[in-house]
């Protein structure tokens, strides 16, 4: 598993790259804040209910969640069933609001 910290995402979300990022925290959660990801609970994942993604398996995959840990998790997972190319975002939401806060 490979990681990306806040500040390189942002960096490329701000480029207009088209890029597949998952979010593994709760719908109430990603309700209070969130960056725009897609929502995918990490127990969906543990659950392999991953039909959202099938199609994603040879693609870079950028997981997030509040602190970094669940997103490590999901990661681990993913790449067991296959897919290939996955990156944990260091540090996760809290992080991001870090950086967001700092301008």
């Amino acid at each position: 598993m490979q990681e990306i910290s806040v500040e390189e995402l942002k960096k490329r979300m701000d480029a207009g790259e088209a890029l597949h990022i998952i979010d593994v925290r709760e719908p109430e959660e990603y309700a209070e804040y969130n960056i725009g990801a897609k929502l995918l609970p990490l127990g969906k994942i543990m659950g392999m209910q991953l039909e959202d993604i099938d199609d994603w398996k040879e693609e870079e995959l950028i997981i997030h969640c509040r602190s970094g840990k669940r997103s490590m998790q999901a990661c681990m997972v993913l790449e067991q069933v296959g897919f290939t190319n996955v990156k944990n975002v260091t540090g996760g939401v809290l992080a991001w609001q870090d950086m967001m806060s700092k301008g």
